[in-house]
């Protein structure tokens, strides 16, 4: 089987100012790598989750969070009311059950967040969901961001 592991150069530049973007405008570097590596983990990218897990414990997350993300519903005081928020609207926007994200879900989403807040998660939301079909598509493994 032939795989691709090439991403053309102007694709992996407009991803990258979209993610970072978004992360910026989110303005909360902890909770956007909860969400990517909330997405990650739905999509199965396992380069994605290397990338993600590794940026954030580098932005001081605790062990204990990063592994009980995948369980998050059942931990009822280890995320925030606004950390709760994002990660369902994260499995919202990833699997878009029925094709749309359920109105409760984005009605809590819009009460932690303000408008371009909401917005910014939603792109990041999106962007990794992107990132995340692009390598498991191509099957690159977990790592190669590392010099």
């Amino acid at each position: 089987m032939s795989r691709t592991r090439l991403l053309d150069p102007e694709v992996s530049g407009a991803m990258s100012a979209l993610s970072a973007a978004a992360k910026e405008g989110l303005g909360d570097p902890v909770l956007a790598e909860l969400v990517m590596i909330r997405a990650s983990q739905l999509n199965h990218c396992a380069f994605c989750l290397d990338m993600h897990l590794e940026a954030a414990r580098k932005n001081g997350e605790s062990q204990d969070r990063i592994q009980l993300l995948n369980a998050w519903e059942e931990t009822e005081d280890l995320y925030t009311g606004r950390e709760r928020a994002a990660l369902a609207l994260t499995e919202a926007v990833t699997v878009l059950t029925d094709g749309f994200v359920p109105d409760a879900v984005y009605e809590e989403a819009a009460r932690h967040f303000d408008e371009a807040a909401l917005a910014h998660l939603i792109a990041l939301i999106t962007v990794i969901n992107g990132w995340n079909r692009l390598m498991v598509a191509r099957r690159v493994p977990p790592g190669g961001h590392r010099p």
